[in-house]
């Protein structure tokens, strides 16, 4: 089966954005790149919220129209394009690239998905993953931390997300700029038992 893989990057003190939805302080050179490259390349389908969709969809379709854009860049704006992608959002009313809308996340739809045959399914974007995480449907955890203190911003993990204590590590990756993949999964046991009322999706 399938596994949903929350991908974010966030800070050394666990944000995703800073104040404003600053992302300036990414550290993404050439290697981390080119990881996140094969990555999703190796990927059946991306999970979004209408925040984390909106927000590659303003760039990614086109980014290899520019002749100046570098092969790294080339490269995951085909990928972006091709992969099929759900958007959770009760707002959104199109979209474009290979992308279906889905108004909650509901966790019969969410295991069906996961059935299927293909990569694992790369979930992005805070609120989402709250839901997701409220549902019991993550299994693995792959947090890209960046050398940078912001005091501030938006954290990945809400408050309320339930307690998880039996993540096991499976690897940890140092890149040349400070970078620091951290790997975690969850094990294969039976899912819990779903929370009342926490269905969800990006607005």
């Amino acid at each position: 089966m399938r596994k949903i893989v929350l991908m974010m990057s966030i800070s050394l003190d666990g944000y995703i954005e800073g104040p404003g939805r600053d992302i300036s302080w990414h550290r993404v050179d050439e290697e981390v790149h080119q990881h996140a490259n094969d990555t999703v390349a190796r990927m059946g389908g991306l999970l979004h919220g209408r925040v984390m969709y909106e927000l590659m969809a303003a760039y990614w379709p086109t980014a290899d129209a520019d002749p100046k854009a570098a092969p790294i860049t080339t490269e995951f704006a085909g990928i972006w394009r091709d992969i099929p992608k759900v958007v959770y959002s009760r707002t959104l009313r199109h979209a474009d690239w290979n992308s279906t809308i889905a108004r909650e996340v509901v966790p019969e739809e969410v295991r069906a998905l996961k059935e299927q045959p293909g990569g694992d399914l790369g979930l992005g974007g805070a609120d989402i993953a709250a839901a997701f995480l409220r549902h019991d449907l993550v299994d693995a955890f792959h947090i890209y931390v960046h050398p940078v203190l912001l005091g501030d911003g938006k954290p990945l993990f809400h408050p309320t997300a339930p307690r998880t204590t039996s993540l096991r590590f499976t690897e940890s990756r140092t890149f040349g700029n400070g970078v620091v993949l951290l790997r975690h999964e969850r094990p294969q046991t039976e899912a819990s038992a779903d929370v009342p009322g926490a269905s969800g999706a990006g607005r």
